[in-house]
């Protein structure tokens, strides 16, 4: 992956007029500039974080509307037929860009292909389709999201003086290219310390479709098998946090072994503020959504952009043009500036007992 990650205040600039346009070429072109432009979306899921349906859709609506763009946003709800469904539909119904969160890749790269052979431009949006053929990939630097929750994992154990403690993983979902890079980012904080015998590796296991559920089942088990003698835990998102947090209550553990998350949404702050979730991983979904719509209404304009960066598909052995922007660690400390920045309101946040928690966070 390419670096030189842009940092959110550069990613702004992106979003208001930093990619440069360009005209179509014959090998890769935007959608049909005759055609009336209309862009489609597809997301993946409601489950396996709130994000997708309180964040990611309200700030793309809000895009194509201020662009004055036709569009249509639909959630597959984890199913890969609808998925499928949803986007011949979308085809047959004219859209001129498509921009999808694919399941997987297999199901993305068919999706992406039959929009390609139909002349409809395409975006990977968060999460890149291996082997696929999208035009653009817009996300965030989901090594450094992983990055950031090894390090936080690791202050949470140090503050805590926990000696040769024992790391459970509750990776993502095999199917998501994002679980593998978030996984590469903290195993690349948490190997060394395996290696030198500081750290003990506990149970390592992924979790299909990051489904929360699934997640609480596989951390009971993992206590089981370690006798309970789990100390830390590295939880790939807020969701398979806040199941592992579930079983530490019925535990009495909660609060005495750190958790990472991702997200940041209401229900990973207030862990966090209650001190049950040591950090979360803040990323900037309007960023994200501006980046993606100012490319899918390019695209679907008949015009195409600079990204001025690219990231490597393995599979598909090519340099995809992409936008990657910067996540921020949150602890206690600071969920102030998730709430400052309007990603979370403080009425959603501050909820009962959490008023008090609130205050002394600085959340006024």
């Amino acid at each position: 992956m390419r670096r030189g990650i842009l940092t959110i205040a550069a990613a702004g600039l992106l979003v208001t007029g930093g990619l440069s346009a360009c005209g179509n070429d014959s090998g890769d072109k935007g959608g049909d500039s005759k055609k009336t432009p209309k862009i489609g979306v597809i997301l993946p899921d409601s489950k396996s974080s709130p994000r997708w349906e309180t964040a990611d859709r309200k700030y793309l609506e809000a895009a194509f509307k201020a662009a004055g763009v036709q569009y249509d946003i639909q959630n597959a709800n984890n199913d890969k037929t609808q998925f499928t469904t949803i986007a011949d539909q979308m085809i047959t119904n004219g859209v001129t860009a498509l921009m999808i969160v694919n399941l997987d890749s297999g199901t993305g790269k068919a999706v992406l292909d039959k929009a390609k052979s139909q002349g409809v431009a395409t975006i990977d949006y968060d999460r890149l389709t291996l082997g696929g053929s999208a035009q653009y990939y817009v996300s965030f630097d989901n090594v450094q999201v992983g990055k950031l929750q090894g390090e936080g994992l690791v202050k949470c154990l140090t503050d805590q003086g926990i000696k040769n403690p024992v790391v459970a993983e509750l990776n993502g979902s095999p199917t998501d290219n994002n679980a593998t890079l978030f996984k590469q980012g903290y195993d690349s904080v948490l190997q060394p310390k395996f290696d030198a015998k500081e750290y003990v590796k506990g149970p390592d296991q992924s979790i299909p479709d990051w489904d929360p559920a699934t997640a609480g089942t596989t951390f009971e088990q993992m206590m089981t098998q370690t006798g309970g003698k789990i100390n830390g835990v590295l939880a790939a998102n807020d969701s398979l946090g806040n199941a592992a947090i579930s079983i530490l209550k019925k535990n009495k553990l909660n609060g005495k072994v750190p958790v990472t998350g991702q997200d940041a949404g209401a229900q990973g702050l207030q862990n966090v503020l209650a001190g049950d979730q040591c950090m979360t991983v803040y990323k900037a979904i309007k960023l994200e959504a501006d980046a993606a719509a100012d490319l899918a209404i390019s695209l679907a304009k008949g015009e195409k952009k600079d990204t001025g960066q690219t990231v490597k598909d393995p599979e598909g052995n090519r340099d995809v043009p992409s936008v990657l922007l910067t996540p921020k660690a949150i602890t206690k400390e600071n969920v102030k500036d998730v709430v400052a920045d309007g990603y979370v309101t403080k009425e959603e946040l501050c909820k009962g007992s959490f008023a008090e928690l609130c205050t002394k966070a600085g959340i006024s």
